[in-house]
């Protein structure tokens, strides 16, 4: 039995569904607002390269490194974007949030920390987690500061962790949250969501 399983999270505004290539023209859509692939401090499919993309991260989940999800926004109910866990390490049941990309006309909206909480209710409530890891570029502002506002603490920089698609070496800033730390983060974010929903009414 893999671990952890496919399967669908939601709450009344954001589905994570087991990713399939039944999503593939509606992620190919999704990508194209803001032609978010120009990003040159992330990874991001072009529209060209999304059924690569699907393929590989179905092979990771074959292989048991990634369980992939297609985020769906619950109001228009098509794919928002992506995210999953990823470098999942089954022994010690340790898994990293990541692989995630929006298009850009959700950004800066609770569909991110709508998102975020279901993985990390699922991770640290039903799958047992000791930690869960988030990694991101060193000049991903917008990803450090919305992995800091979740409540995440650093745990380091990995100096010259990867070459990036232009050549450039990147440096890998990794943060976790660990179970221990989960109740008050998980109050935060509840605490966010409701004041975004206030501010929605």
């Amino acid at each position: 039995m893999s671990w952890p399983e496919p399967i669908e999270l939601r709450d009344s505004a954001v589905a994570l569904v087991p990713l399939s290539h039944t999503h593939h023209d509606d992620l190919v859509e999704a990508v194209k607002d803001g032609e978010l692939w120009n990003l040159w401090y992330t990874f991001i499919p072009t529209p060209e390269k999304m059924k690569a993309e699907i393929d590989r991260r179905l092979d990771l989940q074959k292989k048991g490194s990634m369980l992939p999800f297609t985020v769906i926004d619950l109001a228009s109910n098509k794919p928002v974007g992506m995210t999953t866990y990823m470098n999942i390490d089954a022994a010690n049941k340790r898994v990293e949030i990541g692989s995630t990309w929006y298009r850009k006309s959700v950004q800066r909206t609770s569909l991110n920390t709508r998102a975020k909480m279901l993985l990390l209710s699922h991770a640290f409530e039903t799958l047992g987690c000791i930690a869960v890891e988030f990694r991101t570029h060193f000049f991903n502002h917008q990803s450090r500061k919305a992995i800091e506002r979740l409540g995440a603490k650093m745990d380091g920089i990995l100096r010259n962790h990867q070459v990036a698609p232009n050549g450039s070496l990147r440096d890998t800033v990794v943060y976790s949250i660990l179970p221990s730390e989960w109740p008050a983060v998980k109050a935060n974010l509840q605490h966010k969501l409701k004041l975004a929903e206030g501010q929605a009414t």
